[in-house]
């Protein structure tokens, strides 16, 4: 084989691997963008339902695309397309309206319209209290985050959707709250960890309908101790089995 035989090879081969790259990067954003895309919990505000450590995908379809639905989100188009709404319960990512450049996770729970209140503790909905049941206490600081027994309530919407939350700290200053008036157009968001959440009662507001980006949809990887993935080393100390492949309900 000659010399320039050698050369026109090589080059050809270092072309090929630079467009199988191309490729792979390209169905990785079209597959970020439009169908799945990692998330991980940051906070402690949904717990019991997602701690932190947990990572999960996030369905992207689930309420059409909006431009927060794109990386960098570019001010290509206003409102949604092929959207359908979120239901009652929903755990749902989406920007945080002060600040879009952020991710925030909570729990649907006013639809345009609503009337939500929360009353000693107690969550109304158009002037309905929702049902809550004390199931139990839980003791394990990597679920509550504190050394004593929390106290665990089962929250039903009108809807049928069940969820645990967490009461930590009894009258503490999201257990009364005016009324608010969801506008059109927007939700109202709640994390399940009552007294630890910023959500719709404090400095998120009402989330309008295209700031959402998907649905929380199934644990894939759970790490405790605040280790990162990447420790392997701690994955037999500090990895949480039965949280993997687990849905987000």
């Amino acid at each position: 084989m000659s010399v320039a035989d050698r050369s026109q090879k090589k080059s050809g081969g270092l072309g090929e691997t630079v467009s199988v790259i191309v490729q792979a990067l390209l169905l990785a954003l079209v597959i970020r963008t439009l169908l799945f895309q990692p998330f991980s919990i940051p906070s402690g505000s949904m717990r019991p339902t997602l701690l932190e450590g947990d990572y999960l995908f996030v369905t992207k379809w689930a309420y059409g695309y909006s431009r927060y639905s794109l990386p960098l989100s570019p001010d290509l188009f206003s409102g949604r397309i092929w959207g359908s709404d979120p239901e009652r319960g929903d755990v749902v990512v989406f920007k945080f309206p002060p600040n879009p450049s952020l991710d925030y996770i909570k729990r649907v729970i006013g639809l345009p319209g609503d009337r939500v209140q929360v009353k000693d503790g107690v969550l109304y909905i158009n002037d309905e209290a929702v049902q809550r049941e004390k199931i139990g206490e839980i003791t394990n600081p990597d679920i509550t985050e504190t050394d004593r027994p929390v106290d665990v309530y089962r929250e039903t919407l009108p809807n049928g959707v069940s969820y645990d939350t967490l009461d930590l700290t009894p009258n503490s200053a999201g257990d009364n709250t005016r009324e608010f008036v969801v506008p059109e157009g927007h939700y109202f968001m709640m994390g399940d960890n009552r007294d630890n959440s910023a959500d719709s009662r404090f400095t998120v507001g009402f989330v309008p309908e295209d700031h959402l980006v998907g649905r929380a949809n199934i644990i894939f990887f759970s790490i405790a101790g605040g280790a990162s993935p990447l420790e392997i080393w701690k994955w037999p100390s500090e990895m949480r089995p039965s949280r993997l492949f687990n849905f987000v309900k």
